[in-house]
C-alpha cells in the first residue's frame, strides 16, 4: 500500500472516529446529567428527612456501595446470606469471555494473584481459541459453499444469468446466517432476560463484534446451562462473522485486481502501450531477434468468451483464496498460443560420430623399410 493511500485511509478513520465521538457525546450527555440530578435530589431528600444522617456520612455510604459494586457485588440481591458471583458457571463463562477477547467487564479479578493468572491464561487461551475459530469458520465456509452451489444449480437449470445467480445465492446465504445468529438469539434474549428488542439486538451485535461493553450480560436469571449455550452461540457466531468478513475481503481483492486489468485494457485501446521486457533463455538455441517496434499481441475484452467485470456480483459468493486471478474467462482455442517446448540443441560431436560410422576414413599404407631405403638413395643421386 502506498504512503499516500495509507495517509488517506488514516485520515478517513480519524474523521470517522471524530464523527462518532460527536454523535455519542450529543446523545449520551443528557442521560448522564439526568442521573446526576436524580442522585443530588435523593441525597438532599435523605439528609432532610433524617436529621441524624449528615451529608458526609451519606457520601461515605455512597462510596462504599460503589466500591462493593465494582468488586462484583450485585446491589439488587442484598440479603442476609452471602452469595458469590464466582461460582463454577460464572467462572466458566468468564473464562470464555477471556479467550474470545470479548471481556464484558461485569466480572473481573480483583486480587493480584487472580490478575496475574488472568494474564497467563489469556496469553495461552487466545491463540488456542484463534486456531479453533479458524477451523470452525473453514468448515462453516465449506458448508455454505455447498449450499450456495446447490442454489446456483437450481437457478441455472432455469437459464438464469450466472451473475444474477451468484448475487442471489450470496444474498440468501448472508440472510440465512443473519437469521440464525442474529434474529433468533435476539428473540431468545428478549424472552429469557426480559430485555427490550433494541437491548437484545444491541447485546447480540456488540457481542459478536467482540466489543463487549458489559452493560448487558446474559445468565443473570438462569443457571449454568444457559451460560454454556450462550458461550457455544458466541463461538459459532464469531466463526460465521469471520467467514463473512473473509468473503468480503476476498471479493474486494478480486474486484481491485480486475479493475486494474480493465484499466490496462482501456489503456491499450487508447494506444498507450507498455512493452514488457523480453527475457530469453541462454540455454535455448538461437533466440529469435525481434524488431524494436514489435508490440506483443493483446486481446481485447470484446473477444468471444471474455467478459468485462460485472461491478457487483461477479464471483461474489464465497471467493476462495485461489481465485484472485484478473479474470475467470478463458480465451477460445483459436486465440490461444500454443506453447512449444524448446528443442534441445543438436550436438556437433554426435553428428561427427554418426558420419564417421557411416563413412569410415581410408587407412594410409604403412611404408616398408626397403622402400624407405630406396627413396633415400634416389634422393642422394638427384643431389649429385
Amino acid at each position: 500500500m502506498r504512503c499516500t493511500t495509507l495517509l488517506a485511509l488514516l485520515l478517513g478513520v480519524m474523521i470517522y472516529v471524530g464523527l462518532g465521538a460527536l454523535v455519542f457525546s450529543t446523545l449520551e450527555k443528557p442521560k448522564e446529567r439526568e442521573a446526576y440530578e436524580n442522585l443530588r435530589e435523593t441525597r438532599a431528600a435523605i439528609v432532610q428527612n433524617n436529621s441524624c444522617v449528615s451529608e458526609v456520612e451519606f457520601n461515605r455510604l455512597f462510596k462504599s456501595v460503589v466500591s462493593a459494586v465494582e468488586a462484583g457485588l450485585d446491589a439488587n440481591s442484598l440479603s442476609a446470606t452471602f452469595s458469590t458471583r464466582w461460582d463454577i458457571a460464572s467462572a466458566f463463562f468468564f473464562c470464555g469471555t477471556i479467550i474470545t477477547t470479548i471481556g464484558f467487564g461485569n466480572l473481573s479479578p480483583r486480587t493480584w494473584p487472580g490478575q496475574l493468572f488472568c494474564v497467563c491464561y489469556a496469553l495461552v487461551g487466545i491463540p488456542m481459541f484463534g486456531i479453533l475459530l479458524a477451523g470452525v469458520s473453514d468448515h462453516m465456509g465449506t458448508v455454505l459453499r455447498r449450499a450456495v452451489a446447490k442454489i446456483e444449480t437450481l437457478f441455472l437449470k432455469r437459464k438464469v444469468r450466472q451473475t444474477t445467480v451468484r448475487v442471489i445465492s450470496a444474498v440468501l446465504s448472508i440472510l440465512i446466517g443473519c437469521l440464525i445468529f442474529l434474529a433468533v438469539p435476539t428473540v431468545v434474549f428478549q424472552e429469557v432476560e426480559e430485555w427490550s428488542f433494541i437491548e437484545s439486538l444491541y447485546f447480540v451485535v456488540i457481542t459478536l463484534t467482540t466489543v463487549g461493553f458489559g452493560d448487558f450480560v446474559p445468565g443473570g436469571r438462569e443457571g449454568g446451562v444457559f451460560k454454556l449455550l450462550v458461550l457455544l452461540w458466541i463461538v459459532f457466531g464469531l466463526a460465521y462473522f469471520a467467514s463473512i468478513l473473509t468473503m468480503i475481503g476476498n471479493w474486494l481483492r478480486v474486484l481491485s485486481k480486475r479493475t486494474r486489468a480493465e484499466v490496462n485494457i482501456s489503456s491499450v485501446k487508447g494506444h498507450k502501450f507498455i512493452i514488457p521486457e523480453i527475457k530469453t533463455d541462454l540455454l535455448s538455441p538461437s533466440p529469435v531477434a525481434l524488431p524494436q517496434d514489435f508490440i506483443p499481441p493483446l486481446y481485447s475484452a470484446n473477444a468471444p468468451g471474455c467478459k468485462l467485470l460485472d461491478y457487483f456480483g461477479e464471483n461474489l459468493a464465497y471467493i476462495d483464496e485461489s481465485s484472485d486471478t484478473p479474470s475467470d474467462c478463458v480465451l477460445p482455442a483459436a486465440l490461444q498460443e500454443k506453447r512449444r517446448r524448446p528443442r534441445k540443441p543438436r550436438r556437433k560431436i554426435s553428428k561427427i560420430r554418426r558420419l564417421s560410422r557411416e563413412h569410415p576414413p581410408a587407412k594410409r599404407p604403412t611404408p616398408s623399410p626397403d622402400s624407405s631405403h630406396s627413396e633415400n638413395q634416389s634422393d642422394t643421386t638427384t643431389k649429385l
